[in-house]
């Protein structure tokens, strides 16, 4: 991993009169662009081969520069030319998983948040550490499949868009989906509602919902749309899927908007400032734009089974605002907060304090 010492000497040699913000061509890129352009940014979209035509039905999301590279493996060799631009990279879940963790945490290019934290986000023992330490309620974790006794669900590691996970009723059932190749988390299958939370935590804002440094903001709800799992069962039961061998997936298509019940906002709230002081003791904390991904129950009871620790893609949804977020600032998504903190920090000579 490329030190945040060496990341600052990057950043003294910048014009932080002419800052640059880029991001892959994918994922949440629309309002990242989008975002800074209202915050008076320049940006660049990094993309493999040829410029994505879409761009030209968007014109207000339409990066003003394109670099374009051979591979995303690639990238690390264009450090220079961004650092050239006075770049500041916004990492999404679609840069995580193209690059790799490791990749990304030596790209020598100035980025937002901290990059330490998704090595937490992307290892599921990591991840529930952490989650545990926070105090939060998570799902039961079974170690081996004989000791299963439930349904449950299996997720293999890393920001596969819900790709290759599967649910198991029993262990028998378990142990003939299950594939050894890979590192995987088998968890209990909870019933009910689910919630990804979207938050957004600044270390630099003195306003708002306090934390022991900073300040929360909580900027939208979404669910996500998966297929076939959401559509599956009209066309039969559970038992008639399974005799023709069609099983449900949980690679996800699309979102849809929540709002979440207000008396529960309180205990949604905890939840985000629980990991957030439990991040900044275990690796300085996770910065900018983050969702808990969880599970509501009948009895009111939140479920954390995820943390995605960057932008998710849910807030696509609200690229002119939320109903959380109108009640910060009228018509403000993730991509313009994004921007909104870099500015500030730059004004306040802090970039240090959100960017490594």
């Amino acid at each position: 991993m490329i030190s945040k010492e060496d990341i600052q000497e990057i950043l003294k040699g910048y014009d932080k009169d002419d800052l640059t913000i880029a991001t892959i061509c994918s994922h949440s890129s629309l309002q990242i662009f989008h975002g800074a352009r209202q915050e008076g940014f320049k940006t660049i979209g990094i993309c493999i081969g040829q410029p994505p035509r879409f761009y030209d039905a968007f014109p207000r999301a339409k990066p003003d520069k394109f670099v374009c590279v051979e591979s995303y493996k690639a990238l690390l060799g264009y450090a220079d030319d961004l650092v050239d631009e006075n770049v500041i990279i916004i990492p999404h879940g679609s840069l995580v998983e193209y690059l790799g963790i490791e990749r990304f945490e030596s790209l020598a290019v100035p980025t937002f948040g901290n990059r330490r934290v998704l090595a937490w986000e992307s290892d599921r023992e990591m991840e529930r550490e952490w989650l545990l330490k926070a105090g939060v309620n998570v799902p039961m974790r079974f170690e081996k499949a004989e000791d299963i006794d439930r349904p449950v669900i299996v997720k293999y590691h890393g920001a596969k868009g819900g790709r290759g996970f599967f649910i198991a009723k029993t262990k028998e059932e378990l142990q003939s989906k299950m594939s050894s190749q890979e590192k995987y988390t088998i968890q209990e299958f909870i019933l009910g509602t689910r919630y990804y939370i979207h938050f957004f935590y600044s270390p630099i804002k003195s306003e708002g919902y306090r934390l022991s440094k900073g300040s929360l903001e909580m900027l939208g709800i979404d669910r996500r749309v998966e297929s076939n799992a959401d559509e599956i069962f009209r066309i039969g039961s559970m038992k008639e899927l399974a005799e023709a061998g069609i099983y449900p997936s949980f690679v996800v298509t699309g979102n849809l908007p929540l709002v979440l019940r207000e008396s529960l906002l309180p205990r949604a709230f905890e939840l985000g400032e629980r990991v957030v002081e439990t991040s900044l003791d275990l690796f300085g904390g996770m910065l900018g734009a983050f969702s808990l991904e969880t599970i509501v129950t009948d009895e009111l009871e939140f479920k954390v089974f995820e943390i995605s620790a960057r932008i998710v893609a849910g807030t696509n949804l609200y690229i002119n605002g939320s109903p959380y977020s109108d009640l910060i600032e009228p018509g403000l998504s993730n991509g313009r907060r994004i921007a909104q903190e870099i500015k500030s920090a730059n004004e306040q000579n802090l970039l240090h304090e959100i960017v490594t």
